[in-house]
């Protein structure tokens, strides 16, 4: 089934062209169902690039899927026309008195500067503890994990003598977690960022469950035993030539950027990039959609009394 997205959306062409089953506003309006409400906060410079990646994840499952996408208004996007925003974003205001099955909470530039320096971690906030009472399932991504994680936890983060940069090798802590049925003992992700979560603090949190990891790049995949709250660490949602364009953008920048670790086939940058994450990426959502969202939530999302309960 397809994800259901706004008439004219740029990533429609795109994910056509890829195979990627999406349905407009006014195909969707003929099908008598009820689709998954899913508002994604896109915290990323360049939300075209973004929204393209997600939802090409969220395409590929049987479930049709509502999308919503927010931006904050406390910053002002350099790399995102105004136009589009208007067209297809909308601001917390829009979305305060809804309810929703799923959110996602995006990456962002800005792991180096500490929380509260960010200029829109107010709005932020705000917007995650509205989402403990009026969405059910939450997926942070990357810095939007690492913000998750300090917001309702108090994790901190702490910067790397050097750039968490390559996809690498993962292990599965929790064999029975439905959230990683169906994946192998082994299996790739990509990450790019200049700070780390550390394990020690999150086993602090007996709510919490580290999911999976790696011996290279540490936590990868953390939870609330319930599900409610997931924290992503890497970028699953990665294109096969994202690390490489922003290799070469810090390049040609001149900046001290080493090469993406295990992306390029004997380290050499010449080479074409190795893409070997995106089956276990598909499954990660399709996991999250079905067995922490779809099966959990009420057909009517106006039932006060369940999300009153939650």
């Amino acid at each position: 089934m397809p994800v259901k997205i706004p008439n004219n959306l740029p990533a429609t062409d795109i994910l056509n062209a890829e195979n990627i089953f999406v349905m407009t506003e006014e195909r969707a309006a003929h099908q008598d169902i009820r689709p998954l409400r899913i508002v994604i906060l896109n915290l990323m410079p360049n939300k075209i690039v973004t929204e393209t990646q997600i939802l090409r994840l969220l395409g590929n499952t049987p479930l049709q899927i509502e999308m919503v996408f927010l931006h904050t208004t406390s910053h002002e996007s350099k790399n995102t026309a105004s136009e589009h925003l208007e067209t297809f974003y909308t601001d917390f205001s829009g979305v305060v008195n809804s309810k929703f099955d799923g959110m996602i909470i995006t990456g962002a530039p800005v792991e180096q500067m500490e929380f509260t320096d960010v200029d829109y971690w107010s709005e932020l906030t705000k917007i995650m503890e509205w989402s403990k009472h009026n969405v059910f399932s939450t997926l942070h991504i990357c810095w939007g994990a690492q913000a998750g994680l300090f917001y309702h936890y108090g994790v901190p983060k702490y910067p790397l003598p050097n750039k968490m940069f390559g996809i690498f090798p993962h292990w599965i802590n929790q064999k029975t977690a439905k959230l990683l049925r169906g994946f192998d003992d082994e299996f790739w992700v990509p990450h790019s960022r200049h700070t780390e979560t550390k394990r020690e603090d999150i086993v602090k949190h007996p709510e919490l469950v580290i999911l999976a990891e790696s011996s290279e790049s540490g936590v990868y995949l953390i939870s609330t035993k319930d599900y409610r709250q997931i924290f992503i660490t890497g970028h699953s949602e990665y294109d096969p030539l994202t690390l490489q364009e922003e290799y070469l953008r810090d390049v040609n920048k001149g900046l001290d950027i080493d090469v993406p670790r295990h992306y390029y086939p004997n380290d050499d940058p010449t080479a074409t990039p190795r893409s070997i994450w995106r089956s276990h990426a598909n499954l990660l959502f399709a996991n999250w959609l079905n067995y922490c969202v779809y099966q959990e939530t009420p057909f009517s999302l106006n039932d006060e009394a369940w999300f009153d309960s939650i």
